[in-house]
């Protein structure tokens, strides 16, 4: 490819709105140019990333036995309806309407769709199991469109749906894609972890996120050095810090004026944060049939002052999986006499069921509040001032240093992106949408399912939060728009340079390499500052000084210097580069 042939347009300078490091130089490198809120249209450059990206996936969800098919962007609501979640997926789903006045959605995702093909087309126990995949726009009608491809409204998403006939069957087709995808990010040539995830409102036990390592992310990963243990912070295991010691001091009332956060108190007393336990007051109501709420219950939880709620696992325990809401300030009131900042288990107003994480259940001698405003309570003991909780649970976020749940070494936490998912439905949709197979006694049976989708366009936002500098953009090799750039210097006014560029360029091409020759007669500076902004690989820079010698130099994005080498042997060096 020549760049006289393609279409380059680089800025000096970032739009305004352009707020993370990714959406800044995608725009700069005339990767994508902004349409409406979270809607682009990619251009060519980046373009030849996305098709790049495509190729990678394509190849490996082939190999790992999946079969591509392509499902429609539009799809007719009485699906969604049948599944419940026309309504229940809420204002992300775009529903329109045709001439006829049919319900239509947007589709964000396709297992409503996928659901209707297999209840048509796998009836027997014979054609299991069948994975079907595609590479397909969706589109999610964010409230808040940001970060450019991160978290946009219209993407590209590669998803696909195993159907088995059973638990193991389906274990078994979640390995293989866990495989496939590990194959895929590797090839991507990006540093990413596969964490444990949480399975949400399915339920279930297999999740795994696919998360891209960047500074940048928005998702917290927790993990272990020293063992294979991954989570995300949703899931990660709070393991209880200390056991718990025979009571040490007296239970005092003591005045903590204006001091309403454990951190205030902790200070005040001269003590450590870690002595102090937080009170959060949650609620839950029955319902009857006509959606009345007949009975509320008050819900104390206690973490350790240092440490925050885990609101999913919160959602995970007995008692709150029905849903549970913070408690309004006059029920606060109404059950512990005081507004919150002064809250504790001790001498409630009204009963209250009490929610201990693991920590707090093993703390002696701790500090909370007394129920009364510029009070705290000091020397708190289980057993003998306060009866035992009602329930101990995890319920709090790990925190670096933590215990691995392995026991194979202490928790670290970094920040990632997820990028991909891979997912064991179990049998909600087709239990939901009658998708049976008949069985070798021909009774039917629901399918079980799994689901596992991977952001094309956002791996491209991702892999530039990974990769960058102060110049640009730093490719991945396999994913870059073009893996080699040839910069002849003087190619509109030297011949030499010129034949040497287009041979070179010719020669690489032949041997399958993604090459641009740059014949745009730039300046040098303007010339390579575009590629290091675009993030070329590598760059090859022909002049007529090297020439004389015989030579050109090669450069590594990443390089500091350029290399000389002969050019007769330039385009083996950059084969050898691009292969290692």
């Amino acid at each position: 490819m020549k760049a006289s042939q393609f279409f380059i347009a680089t800025l000096k300078e970032a739009p305004a709105d352009a707020e993370v490091i990714s959406h800044q130089l995608m725009m700069r490198a005339g990767m994508i140019k902004r349409l409406s809120a979270g809607i682009y249209n990619y251009m060519p450059m980046g373009l030849r990333v996305i098709r790049k990206v495509e190729a990678i996936i394509r190849e490996e969800m082939v190999r790992s036995g999946a079969v591509e098919l392509l499902m429609p962007l539009v799809q007719p609501a009485e699906l969604w309806q049948e599944s419940g979640r026309f309504q229940a997926y809420g204002p992300e789903l775009l529903r329109l309407k045709d001439r006829h006045d049919r319900d239509f959605v947007v589709q964000p995702t396709s297992e409503e769709v996928i659901t209707d093909i297999a209840r048509q087309e796998l009836r027997s126990y014979r054609q299991l199991p069948k994975n079907f995949f595609h590479i397909q726009t969706k589109f999610r009608d964010e409230r808040r469109p940001r970060f450019g491809v991160m978290r946009g409204r219209e993407f590209t998403m590669k998803d696909a749906y195993s159907f088995d006939r059973d638990k193991d069957g389906a274990a078994k087709s979640y390995d293989i894609m866990f495989a496939a995808y590990k194959r895929i990010f590797d090839r991507f040539g990006l540093q990413y972890r596969a964490v444990a995830a949480d399975t949400g409102a399915i339920g279930g036990d297999l999740s795994h996120e696919f998360q891209v390592i960047a500074d940048t992310g928005e998702d917290a990963i927790v993990y272990c050095p020293t063992s294979d243990y991954a989570a995300n912070v949703e899931l990660a295991e709070g393991i209880a810090l200390g056991t718990r010691a025979a009571p040490g001091e007296a239970m005092v009332k003591t005045p903590t004026p204006g001091k309403s956060t454990c951190a205030d108190v902790a200070a005040l007393l001269g003590l450590p944060l870690q002595r102090t336990v937080k009170s959060l007051v949650l609620a839950t109501d029955q319902l009857n049939e006509a959606g009345d709420v007949i009975k509320t219950t008050v819900w104390l939880l206690l973490v350790r002052g240092d440490h925050d709620l885990n609101e999913v696992k919160t959602g995970k325990v007995e008692g709150l999986k029905q849903g549970w809401r913070f408690a309004t300030a006059s029920e606060i009131e109404d059950h512990f006499g005081c507004k919150p900042g002064y809250l504790g288990p001790v001498s409630t107003k009204k009963p209250v069921k009490v929610i201990a994480d693991r920590t707090v259940a093993a703390m002696s001698d701790f500090i909370c509040g007394a129920n009364q405003a510029d009070f705290h309570i000091t020397g708190v003991n289980w057993g003998r001032d306060l009866p035992e909780p009602d329930l101990v649970a995890d319920i709090r976020n790990v925190v670096a240093g933590d215990p691995s749940p392995d026991g194979k070494g202490v928790l670290a936490i970094q920040r990632g992106i997820e990028v991909g998912h891979v997912f064991y439905l179990g049998t909600k949709y087709s239990k939901s949408m009658n998708a049976n197979y008949l069985d070798e006694n021909g009774k039917p049976q629901p399918m079980e399912m799994g689901c596992y989708g991977i952001g094309v366009t956002r791996i491209l936002g991702a892999a530039i939060e990974q990769n960058h500098d102060e110049r640009g953009i730093v490719w991945p090799a396999a994913i870059a728009p073009f893996a080699v750039v040839v910069c002849p210097i003087g190619y509109d006014r030297s011949a030499e340079v010129r034949a040497a560029a287009d041979q070179l360029h010719e020669t690489l091409g032949a041997a399958g390499i993604d090459v641009m020759l740059d014949d745009r007669g730039e300046r040098p500076g303007a010339m390579f500052a575009d590629w290091e902004l675009i993030g070329a690989p590598l760059r090859v820079v022909i002049s007529d000084r090297g020439l004389k010698a015989g030579t050109v130099e090669v450069q590594g994005r990443r390089e500091a210097q350029a290399s000389t080498v002969a050019l007769a042997e330039a385009a083996a060096l950059v084969k050898e580069r691009l292969g290692a």
